[in-house]
């Protein structure tokens, strides 16, 4: 190797093993959950000078239903992520559509012990989501399917009439889907 290359690749092995070390951090926006890792300057990134709209669909939930659903942290580390790499939270609409198993999440702790004999892993989560502004609903056609009521959803959850009609609904307001 020739002896000029060998400062650079050293650095760039140092940067990269400390990037590969630091510890996810939660927040700014949703505290305790959704934790991402510091992206590296320069990174591809939101417009900072866009309003964004975005619909994440969540259909799964854990196999176990005591446990926090993964995919809907997603959508705080989605808010978190951007918020630490400057995109205002405010230029951030976010809406999330729970159907399948992943509707579980939306239940109160009455009807989610009523249901699955556990607490619900992930209302902590739904709460935070709910207070920072997002916007989350439940598909009807789920809820009607496994026997959740209205009155048996957390207040931060809408019912729609399915998870078809929020994405159809949201994509004609000028959302963008996120599906995993």
């Amino acid at each position: 190797m020739h002896p000029t290359k060998r400062p650079f690749l050293l650095l760039l092995l140092f940067i990269t093993t400390q990037a590969a070390s630091a510890e996810p951090e939660t927040g700014p926006v949703i505290a305790n959950y959704g934790p991402v890792f510091a992206a590296p300057d320069g990174s591809f990134n939101l417009d900072p000078n866009q309003p964004y709209k975005v619909l994440m669909d969540i259909g799964k939930g854990p196999d176990d239903p005591a446990e926090l659903n993964r995919s809907i942290e997603s959508a705080a580390r989605f808010l978190n992520l951007h918020a630490r790499n400057g995109i205002k939270p405010e230029h951030m609409q976010l809406a999330v559509i729970l159907h399948g198993s992943g509707a579980r999440a939306a239940l109160n702790e009455r009807a989610h012990l009523e249901h699955f004999k556990v607490p619900n892993g992930s209302e902590g989560l739904v709460e935070a989501l709910g207070r920072a502004g997002v916007d989350i609903y439940i598909c009807g056609q789920t809820a009607a399917y496994y026997g959740y009521a209205a009155d048996d959803l957390l207040p931060e959850v809408t019912m729609a009439a399915s998870a078809m009609t929020v994405h159809v609904r949201l994509q004609q307001e000028g959302y963008r889907a996120i599906l995993f």
